[in-house]
């Protein structure tokens, strides 16, 4: 008999989807207690204004093309639980490292916005930002993607050959600051960077892209999980390293006058850098 794969259930990674999780365990317990009926209609209008947000963010976005939805699919068909990072820092892979069809959508239109013909991905996972972006791209641009772990790296190789702009994507498979300092000594410049990878070198990854001359100067940086499952504005002894270090990524850049910088509440947080 053939086994049918069905699709894993992302755990919840951001602050909103935390949030709802959250509120449905409280109206869990609710329902087995006597509480008085304003406050547990008050609850179920608190959850419904959470929970709707992201169905609804969905329903009103562009659909994502056929490869997208072939990569996002193939990701979350994939047994995670039996593939770890090859890189320096061994860590557990999972689907919710996927940027998704919103985050995917908004990168795309970052590129169509600020018409980038040179765009740098530093952490690709599986290929679906990397994709997203490469399909705003004109003919002659390209993209490059700095992916520390073969695995994954060669699985989005494989997406990309599906797609009929996976050809203006070239994936570097090595530590990102290896790639980095590779990049800069041979001269080169991007319009868009999107900074996606370990979140303790997220201070060195701007630094060396500002300092090096990676990005142009009228270029953008995009960070990703810039809110980190809500961790940089909880206490410092309430956070993880990886909270902490982007709670001081964050205070880098707020406090840094080469730049300016707007931190979006999507998914798990978005910063929009520019160079002054």
């Amino acid at each position: 008999m053939t086994q049918l794969v069905t699709p894993n259930i992302p755990r919840p990674v951001t602050p909103l989807g935390i949030l709802v999780k959250k509120l449905e365990q409280i109206q869990e317990t609710v329902e087995k207690t006597q509480v008085p009926e304003e406050l547990a209609a008050s609850l179920q209008e608190v959850y419904q204004l959470a929970a709707g947000i992201d169905p609804y963010l969905e329903n009103c976005t562009t659909q994502e093309s056929a490869a997208l939805a072939a990569l996002a699919k193939k990701t979350s068909s994939e047994d995670w639980s039996l593939r770890f990072s090859d890189g320096e820092t061994v860590r557990q892979l999972e689907q919710e490292m996927l940027s998704g069809h919103i985050e995917g959508q908004t990168l795309k239109m970052f590129v169509s916005m600020t018409g980038a013909k040179r765009v740098l991905e530093i952490g690709m996972f599986t290929g679906y930002s990397a994709l997203a972006m490469a399909e705003a791209l004109p003919d002659d641009g390209h993209l490059v993607a700095c992916e520390v772990d073969t695995y994954v790296a060669d699985f989005a190789k494989g997406c990309f050959a599906e797609s009929p702009d996976g050809g203006k994507i070239s994936v570097k498979v090595a530590p990102a600051m290896d790639s980095l300092r590779e990049l800069a000594e041979a001269g080169e410049t991007f319009d868009l960077v999107f900074i996606d990878a370990d979140k303790k070198e997220y201070v060195d990854y701007f630094s060396i892209l500002l300092d090096k001359g990676l990005l142009a100067s009228n270029g953008f940086i995009c960070a990703d999980n810039t809110l980190l499952q809500g961790q940089p504005y909880l206490l410092p002894e309430q956070r993880t390293a990886n909270g902490e270090a982007i709670a001081r990524f964050n205070r880098v850049v707020a406090e840094d006058p080469r730049v300016e910088t707007v931190l979006l509440p999507l998914r798990d947080g978005l910063s929009i850098i520019r160079r002054k």
